[in-house]
């Protein structure tokens, strides 16, 4: 990430409530991206404003010079310099060559007095500790010769999440990913006592391989002097600000910042879909449980997020965002080149067509025109033998009195010809499962499999839909007595309606933990019928079946003004 000069007034850098003020104004100007930003790219980014308490206390600069360093300059006998990438406040960071190893790195270089070399090391060693691959690797931290330097992964296949925003926002699945992936990773650190600090957009990188990876863990923060009394709660808002940022395309404070517009002034956060159409609700309502700080208005259904391991377990609740299909683009069409004798490797004329020259009509012999009619009377031959024996053997199976015809079975004989029956399983007992909030309707489960059409079990009225958006899902697990092979199921609904989405799990408990883990048995998406067909493409064995709902239609009035989006189950029957 960038940092400005020395004379500008240190501001809020996740845009905070402090304005710039007319000092910082004038004196505020760009700089090349910090060193603790493992600098995949050659070019600088710029950055509008530094650090404040918000995010840490930012350490004014050392009055030590830098060490007088050039291109072709060898540290420990094996890392060579190529290219100074920045050099601010007192240290420097450059792209080199391992040439023990044969391979691109980088390094930060602080001169050993430097108020900040011991932090520094210290801050690389617990994170080369760590060894997580999700984090840019920490290979060495020395102090030699009045030198401090840290060498460090070099990722020349990765983009910065700056320069993938800098085209457009990212897909859904790509954003969920994104948030996934560095949450997971941030939690881990933190179960280590480890900190950021300093996650920004240029510190989160894309690789080729859609991985995405964290530099500068607890070393970026060292090396500008940052501290936090709430590490925690500074990484998790600074995931949120991530989040907003890739499905927005703005910075969510008032500030401009990482090449991103931000915020109209003097209206606070707005809700991700409130700034861009089409945003995924379900990301949009985590980014803003992540903000919930300093005046950001947090999720009314869901409590904010205030620790890493608390959007860990808002992810984990949340349906999972499968990537979008791909396009299926169609072959060009076959175009044969010809050339005319004689213009063999010259273009032709202007306006001139080359004729295509017509093949000649193959030759065929004698031989092969007589080889050819024999084939053909032999394959006559044999369809009239083949015919006339399966004629009789129906005349003979006619008349021997119907003792040998041929009949399905249903008692298991083992023939190819056998029909495996339709078998009913019957319900034993049943249980609304509540995977978050409150529960729907317990005292009306039974009625799903009462046999009477006239009484079903109904969900609350949800302002949100089709897909739910404030629980994960709503749905009754049946406890079908014992271990069945269950094929399809049948499930009549009260609301036709469209966008029902219904699926079946094979729960290992009439109380399951989460839905997460639980085997699909099959899934239904219906429109306007009042029943719901699902099968499996397998049988599956199990006791226990849960119904799960994920998407409810809107129930019209209702007797209501506004019945909202609900939907009703009756008549829920299980086959084998």
């Amino acid at each position: 990430m960038a940092e400005r000069s020395t004379a500008a007034v240190d501001v809020a850098d996740n845009g905070g409530d402090e304005p710039l003020t007319a000092e910082a104004d004038k004196t505020e100007q760009a700089t090349a991206d910090g060193v603790a930003d493992i600098g995949e790219r050659q070019i600088t980014a710029r950055e509008e404003r530094a650090d404040t308490a918000e995010t840490g206390t930012h350490v004014a600069p050392p009055t030590t010079a830098p060490p007088e360093l050039h291109s072709g300059h060898k540290l420990a006998r094996r890392y060579r310099l190529e290219e100074c990438v920045t050099r601010l406040d007192g240290f420097s960071s450059w792209r080199a060559v391992d040439e023990k190893l044969r391979r691109a790195v980088g390094v930060h270089l602080l001169p050993a007095d430097h108020p900040r070399a011991r932090s520094v090391l210290a801050a690389a060693r617990s994170s080369a500790l760590l060894g997580d691959p999700r984090f840019v690797q920490v290979l060495d931290a020395v102090e030699e010769n009045e030198l401090v330097y840290v060498v460090h992964e070099w990722l020349p296949d990765a983009t910065e999440l700056t320069a993938l925003l800098a085209v457009s926002s990212l897909e859904a699945h790509d954003a969920y990913q994104m948030v996934s992936q560095v949450s997971y990773a941030m939690a881990a650190a933190h179960r280590e006592g480890l900190a950021h600090l300093r996650l920004t957009p240029s510190a989160v990188l894309r690789t080729s391989t859609g991985q995405w990876r964290i530099r500068g863990l607890a070393v970026n923060a060292a090396l500008r002097g940052i501290t936090s009394d709430t590490p925690q709660r500074t990484d998790t808002e600074a995931i949120g600000a991530l989040l907003y940022a890739a499905l927005t395309q703005r910075w969510p404070y008032e500030n401009d910042a990482y090449g991103l517009s931000g915020l109209p002034k003097g209206v606070g956060l707005i809700a991700p879909d409130q700034v861009r159409a089409g945003v995924h609700r379900g990301l949009a309502e985590l980014a803003m449980r992540a903000l919930a700080n300093d005046g950001a208005t947090a999720s009314r259904q869901e409590p904010p997020c205030l620790t890493p391991e608390d959007l860990v377990k808002a992810i984990g609740e949340m349906p999972k965002i499968r990537p979008p299909e791909p396009a299926f683009t169609a072959p060009p069409e076959y175009q044969r080149t010809t050339y005319q004798q004689g213009t063999y490797g010259r273009p032709a004329a202007p306006g001139a067509t080359q004729p295509v020259p017509t093949p000649p009509p193959p030759l065929q012999s004698r031989t092969g025109k007589a080889l050819k009619w024999a084939v053909s009377a032999l394959l006559i031959a044999a369809l009239g033998l083949g015919s006339w024996q399966l004629a009789d053997a129906l005349m003979d199976r006619n008349s021997s009195g119907g003792e040998s015809k041929t009949t399905h079975t249903t008692d298991g004989g083992g023939g190819k010809d056998d029909k495996k029956p339709v078998k009913p399983i019957t319900i034993a007992t049943a249980q609304e499962f509540v995977a978050q909030g409150d529960a729907q309707a317990p005292e009306n489960v039974a009625q799903t499999y009462d046999g009477d059409s006239s009484t079903f079990w109904r969900t609350k009225s949800f302002l949100d839909g089709p897909e739910m958006v404030i629980k994960p899902g709503v749905g009754i697990v049946y406890d079908l007595g014992s271990a069945q092979d269950v094929s399809a199921a049948s499930i009549g609904l009260r609301y036709g309606g469209d966008h029902t989405t219904i699926s079946l799990y094979a729960s290992d408990s009439l109380s399951p933990a989460s839905v997460n883990g639980l085997k699909q048995i099959g899934a239904k998406s219906t429109s306007t019928t009042q029943t719901a067909s699902i099968k499996a493409k397998k049988p599956v064995n199990t006791r226990y079946v849960l119904v799960w709902l994920t998407a409810l239609p809107h129930a019209g009035k209702d007797g209501y003004s506004n019945a909202g989006y609900k939907q009703g189950i009756t008549d829920v029957k299980f086959t084998g």
